[in-house]
């Protein structure tokens, strides 16, 4: 993995490999292409020069390697915007979250806007790739199926196989996690 070390204080920056980046331009024929070999570093920019602005050989644009990402249009450090998001995500408040991470509450409020939009999106595209339409999943299915006789309706365990199976289809589909 390149580094880039920081001018301000020496260290060094992890930066990620060109095959987690793709040309955001649409009227490029690589468009959404990943690690097809067509971006290369152009410059870098930001403050301590740790952003990479990358570019594109197929149709000669450039482009920031946060562009798309949450942290487009930001100055915080990848630790703060994480730290706000995982407030956020263990149920914190925007006053909190940007009390705790020691923002501005509109940071906190555009972030949560724009995570919110790109897990609509993320939840729209595992809804699209399920294998069976989601009417048909129920999530008690997962510990117990019923039986029906003559008198009256009685649930059965399904054996720990079974259930495992189950459980790792679902977690392959990205609703639920591995069980440890």
């Amino acid at each position: 993995m390149p580094k880039r070390q920081n001018a301000k204080d020496g260290k060094e920056a992890d930066n990620l490999p060109f095959s987690f980046f793709a040309c955001p331009n649409s009227d490029c024929a690589d468009f959404n292409r990943f690690d097809s070999g067509n971006l290369s570093v152009a410059e870098w920019m930001g403050k301590d020069k740790a952003i990479r602005r990358l570019y594109c050989k197929t149709c000669g644009r450039r482009f920031s390697e946060r562009q798309g990402s949450l942290m487009q249009n930001t100055k915080l450090p990848t630790a703060d915007v994480v730290r706000i998001i995982k407030c956020l995500g263990h149920g914190c408040s925007v006053e909190a979250t940007a009390d705790i991470c020691e923002v501005d509450t509109r940071t906190v409020q555009r972030l949560l806007e724009t995570a919110g939009k790109r897990a609509t999106d993320f939840h729209r595209l595992q809804l699209e790739n399920l294998d069976q339409p989601l009417e048909a999943v129920q999530m008690d299915e997962l510990y117990g199926k019923t039986v029906k006789h003559r008198d009256k309706t009685k649930v059965v365990k399904i054996p720990k196989k079974l259930r495992r199976r189950l459980v790792k289809k679902r977690a392959k589909h990205g609703f639920i996690r591995l069980w440890p």
